[in-house]
Order: structure tokens, then C-alpha cells, then sequence
């Protein structure tokens, strides 16, 4: 799964649980308001781990692209340059989507 498929089916589980243990709660029953929570904890939790994959990807692109426009700037290759310039971009995007 792709990690913004990911975000999405962890935000739409942390929602569907998080009512599910309002309406339980409201109706008086414990079962259902039970799963709710423990539904929206573990989609809360799984979302946090998709983050930290996310952070750590952006990281890796972040220190490539370094490596690359360095490499290409020493050798002349201005295509190499670029692709480090372009994996810096999408590091950043990573790290901050």
C-alpha cells in the first residue's frame, strides 16, 4: 500500500472508530464504544508509523541529493546535478507532507 493510501485508510479508521465510541457511549453500549476506541488507537498508532516512515524516506532523498549535486558539481555532469536538486525537493516534500 502506498503510504498515501496508507494516510488516507488510517485518518478514515481513526474517524469510523472515533464515532463508533461516540455512539456507543451515547446508547449505552460498552461493546461497541470498546471497538470504536481500540479501532481509532491503532489506526492513531499505524498513522504515526507511516509518518516516521515518511520523515525517514525524506531523510534518505535529502542525503542523497547532497551526495549527487556534490558528485555531478566536481564532475560536470549538470544531469546529475539535477537529480540532486530534484531528490532534495522531494526529500523536503516527504519530510513535511
Amino acid at each position: 500500500m502506498s503510504n498515501i493510501s496508507e494516510k488516507v485508510s488510517n485518518t478514515a479508521n481513526s474517524y469510523i472508530g472515533g464515532a463508533k465510541q461516540t455512539i456507543g457511549e451515547t446508547i449505552g453500549n460498552t461493546n461497541l464504544a470498546a471497538s470504536g476506541a481500540q479501532q481509532k488507537a491503532q489506526a492513531d498508532a499505524a498513522q504515526k508509523a507511516a509518518d516516521a516512515k515518511t520523515h525517514a524516506e525524506g531523510l534518505g532523498n535529502k542525503a542523497q541529493s547532497k551526495v549527487q549535486q556534490n558528485v555531478g558539481s566536481l564532475t560536470g555532469d549538470t544531469s546529475m546535478e539535477a537529480r540532486g536538486q530534484a531528490n532534495e525537493v522531494r526529500g523536503d516534500i516527504q519530510r513535511n507532507f
